[in-house]
């Protein structure tokens, strides 16, 4: 009898220590370990918000673009202070912007251009309020400029404004917000390395910036330094994404559309003809997101199902091989992808359990999985 008590008080104790382990704070709140709810990737990293509101880092930080408060590369992900209160994340080549639930605007990183907004061209290694108002709705960063909505409506850009990609009328950089034009109806934004993209209310589709090789798909090469409406179609949907040089935009009918450089297959028309206005992808009408690297694209369907194209050298892909796609080729047969951001030259994705996985180039760590090698096909990030 004795023994039988012994056993019942360890078991107890187990039990006991099991219910402290799954209260710990590191969790979502009903017991389970927080999980991965939107992925930004930049040129060598990347930056990930689990559902309890904190932010994750890792890969390249030469500019203290992990936010973690130094400059050393990290190749697993490594959390960025302590708040739990992170909303959005946008990340580009070498800095990153990022939501407060309170609706402030915080930055960090490289900021040669002005990217951060803070006033300077002074790099952080931590997050840093970009001015004072809470009133920031929406965020895109490109390679060195960024791009912002306020809940009014209105449009705000400052950074890099070469072939100017801010859309202010010229191509002086700036180091603070300043306002695109006065109209408040803006409602999706995109940045691409040189170029931006953004959607009005009304259902049509802007662009502005660097127009070589026609990436703003206004029907030539010639750049603009003000917004300058793509066609005259009113469906355009907010899923909207601007690459390195090309750009892929969903309409409301579920229908996928590309435009600009296509040397690799990145536009996934079935060929390698640059295009200088948009071309649908395809005939298939269930697409529902998108999402633009240098030279390659990702994107999802409804079914839950991942598709991908363009560029391949470094297996970015995720199909196993190093082969270039001309148009969207699935990757495996599952249909549990929820989320995509795809890099420079790798991607990283979230499956509907809120599982995080990475592919493609990692010479910085970039896709956290503990290592410096290359994946051909997705693996699992844990942390």
């Amino acid at each position: 009898m004795k023994r039988n008590n012994k056993y019942t008080i360890i078991i107890a104790v187990i039990t006991a220590i099991g219910l402290i382990l799954t209260a710990c704070p590191d969790d979502n709140g009903n017991g389970d370990p927080a999980t991965v709810q939107m992925v930004s990737t930049g040129n060598f990293h990347a930056v990930a918000l689990k559902t309890d509101g904190s932010l994750w880092a890792w890969g390249n930080n030469i500019h203290g673009q992990l936010g973690v408060g130094d400059t050393t590369n990290r190749n697993t992900p490594v959390q960025i202070g302590e708040d739990r209160n992170w909303n959005a994340i946008s990340v580009g080549e070498a800095h990153a912007i990022a939501l407060k639930t309170d609706g402030s605007l915080w930055a960090w990183g490289r900021n040669n251009n002005g990217q951060l907004g803070l006033g300077d061209t002074t790099n952080r290694n931590t997050p840093v309020q970009v001015g004072e108002d809470l009133d920031w709705n929406a965020i895109s960063s490109g390679d060195s400029h960024t791009i912002a909505l306020k809940a009014d409506g209105s449009l705000w850009a400052w950074g890099n404004n070469g072939n100017g990609r801010l859309g202010l009328g010229d191509t002086t950089n700036r180091n603070v917000p300043v306002q695109v034009g006065e109209d408040l109806n803006w409602s999706a934004i995109s940045s691409g390395a040189s170029h931006t993209i953004a959607l009005k209310t009304d259902g049509s589709l802007w662009a502005w910036g660097n127009n070589g090789i026609g990436r703003l798909g206004l029907g030539d090469t010639t750049s603009r330094n003000t917004p300058v409406q793509v066609g005259e179609d009113l469906n355009w949907k907010a899923t909207i994404s601007a690459g390195g040089s090309h750009t892929i935009s969903l309409r409301t009918d579920g229908s996928l559309w590309a435009w600009g450089l296509n040397v690799d297959g990145q536009l996934g028309d079935d060929t390698n003809s640059n295009r200088n206005s948009p071309i649908e992808i395809g005939t298939d009408k269930n697409w529902q997101l998108v999402s633009t690297g240098d030279n390659h694209t990702t994107a999802l369907k409804t079914d839950g199902s991942l598709w991908a194209w363009g560029y391949n050298y470094y297996s970015q892909l995720g199909d196993g091989t190093t082969n270039n796609r001309n148009s969207p080729a699935q990757l495996g047969t599952e249909n549990n992808w929820m989320s995509i951001s795809a890099g420079t030259n790798h991607t990283v994705a979230i499956k509907t359990d809120g599982t995080l996985w990475a592919w493609g180039r990692n010479n910085n760590g970039q896709l956290g999985t503990g290592n410096t090698t290359d994946v051909s096909t997705p693996v699992q990030i844990t942390f």
